[in-house]
C-alpha cells in the first residue's frame, strides 16, 4: 500500500466498510480508494458479501436491548492493560464476534433449518418477508449510498434497460419513479439479494448530495400491509406490501420528507400497476 500521509491499513478499509469512522477519515480513505482499484474492488466485494449474509440470515436474526452491555459485560471485570501494550480497537472486536455469530448460526441453520432453506417450493413467512425488509433495506443503504464510484450498477442514463432487466429478474413489469418534485434526480439502480431472492434498488440524490434508495422485492404470499416506519441508528424507512412486491424508501433525511417521497412512490408504482392491468 501506498506510504506516507495517505497510507491506509487494512484495518482502515475494515472500519469504513463497518461504518465506524467519521466524516473526514471516511473521505480520506474514499479519496485514498480512488487510487487504488484494486483494494477498492476488494472493499466492494466486502460490502455485497455483507449485505448478501444480512439478507441470508435477516429472517432469524433478533436484536435485544441488552446486546451491547452483554458484549461488555467482562470489560470490568479484568485487569487494566498497560497503556503501552497494543490493544484491538472495539471495532476489531465487534468484527471478530459479528465472525463468529455468523459462523455459528450458519452451522446451526444448516442442522436445523436445511430442509426449510434448500426446499425450492417455499417461500418466505409472511411475517418474515415483511419484518426483515426495512433492515435490508438499510443495509443496502449503508452499504451502496456513501459509494463514489460504484453506488449503482447501471446508471440514469440507461433508464429503459434498468427497468426491463430489473423487471425480469423479480419476474414483474417494473416503472422507476420520477422524484424531481421532491428535488431528487435518478441515480441509477442495481440487483440485489431480498430475503433470498431476486431484489432491485434505485437510488435518488438532491441538488446537496443527499441521498434516498427504493427498494422492491417479490412478496409470493401476497400479504398486504399500510405504511410502516422503521429506524435504526438515524437511518430511517418507510415500507409497505402490496400485490406481488414489498417496496422501502430509506434515507437520512427529515422524516416527513422521506414520508412524501413514500407517498410519491406508492402513488407511481399504483398508476404504473393500473396502466399494465
Amino acid at each position: 500500500m501506498t506510504e506516507g500521509h495517505n497510507t491506509v491499513s487494512e484495518d482502515d478499509l475494515h472500519a469504513y466498510v463497518d461504518g465506524a469512522l467519521g466524516p473526514r477519515e471516511r473521505l480520506r480513505i474514499e479519496q485514498w480508494l480512488e487510487q487504488n482499484p484494486t483494494q477498492a474492488e476488494e472493499v466492494r466485494q466486502w460490502r455485497a458479501q455483507a449485505v448478501e449474509l444480512r439478507a441470508l440470515f435477516a429472517g432469524y436474526a433478533r436484536s435485544d436491548a441488552d446486546d451491547r452491555a452483554l458484549l461488555l459485560s467482562n470489560g470490568s471485570e479484568r485487569p487494566q492493560q498497560d497503556p503501552g501494550k497494543d490493544t484491538r480497537s472495539f471495532a476489531s472486536i465487534a468484527r471478530a464476534v459479528a465472525a463468529g455469530l455468523v459462523l455459528f448460526a450458519a452451522g446451526g441453520l444448516t442442522g436445523l433449518y436445511a430442509p426449510s432453506l434448500l426446499a425450492p417450493e417455499q417461500s418466505p413467512r409472511p411475517t418474515q418477508t415483511a419484518d426483515s425488509l426495512p433492515r435490508q433495506a438499510q443495509s443496502a443503504f449503508l452499504v451502496y449510498a456513501s459509494e463514489v464510484r460504484h453506488a449503482v450498477e447501471v446508471g440514469a442514463d440507461d433508464q429503459t434497460h434498468l427497468a426491463t432487466w430489473l423487471g425480469k429478474r423479480l419476474d414483474h413489469p417494473l416503472s422507476i419513479p420520477d422524484l424531481s418534485t421532491l428535488g431528487f434526480s435518478l441515480v441509477g439502480g442495481r440487483l440485489l439479494p431480498v430475503n433470498g431472492k431476486a431484489g432491485a434498488m434505485f437510488m435518488y440524490e438532491d441538488g446537496t448530495g443527499r441521498r434516498l434508495t427504493v427498494l422492491l422485492g417479490r412478496n409470493d404470499d401476497n400479504r398486504e400491509t399500510s405504511f410502516r416506519i422503521d429506524e435504526n441508528d438515524g437511518v430511517e424507512t418507510f415500507y409497505w406490501i402490496d400485490g406481488p412486491l414489498g417496496y422501502a424508501v430509506t434515507g437520512e433525511v427529515p422524516r416527513d420528507l422521506l414520508q412524501q417521497v413514500a407517498d410519491e412512490c406508492y402513488r407511481q408504482f399504483e398508476k404504473s400497476e393500473a396502466t399494465k392491468s
